[in-house]
């Protein structure tokens, strides 16, 4: 089992060694293999990468006994946008994927974040609101739950006396 564990190590060394690096970008990284107190072995890794506009960060954990887990975040930002992903996956099956996103711009915002689990199902909720140009806005939420029911809140805002 510790041999897989070195194995593992080294391929997560290697991963983040990986990929050749651009001028105004940064990767940094490291892993952490050992043995804890009963003699279990373990290999632990993070690496980050970074460049204007957008950002990753991998980490994870793996034991000789075949528990563990892959975690992963990314965002992509710059003028009028941002997204931004997260991921967590067990290595049981187990696990949800979130991403969101968000536009703005011209008098309108809208964003979006939605959380999908490994069985399947999904929840989330969208929003936008308008400038209407009148000295009012209109906004709308929806909420979705797991089970698919939805609500929808909106209204307009009014002007200021």
């Amino acid at each position: 089992m510790y041999k897989h564990v070195l194995s593992l190590a080294a391929l997560a060394a290697g991963l983040v060694a990986a990929g050749g690096s651009a001028d105004a970008q940064v990767r940094r990284g490291h892993v952490v293999a050992g043995r804890g107190a009963a003699g279990h072995g373990f290999a632990q890794w993070r690496s980050v990468s970074r460049q204007p506009g957008s950002a990753t960060i991998r980490r994870g954990l793996q034991t000789s006994d075949g528990r563990g887990y892959r975690h992963e975040r990314s965002r992509d930002y710059g003028p009028g946008h941002y997204s931004a992903d997260r991921s967590t996956q067990f290595n049981n099956g187990r696990g949800a994927t979130t991403s969101r996103d968000a536009n703005w711009g011209d008098g309108s915002f809208n964003s979006n974040r939605t959380t999908t689990l490994n069985n399947g199902s999904s929840f989330g909720r969208t929003t936008s609101a308008t400038n209407n140009g009148d000295g009012t806005a209109s906004y709308s939420s929806t909420v979705t739950g797991p089970q698919g029911a939805t609500r929808t809140v909106s209204g307009t805002v009014p002007r200021r006396p």
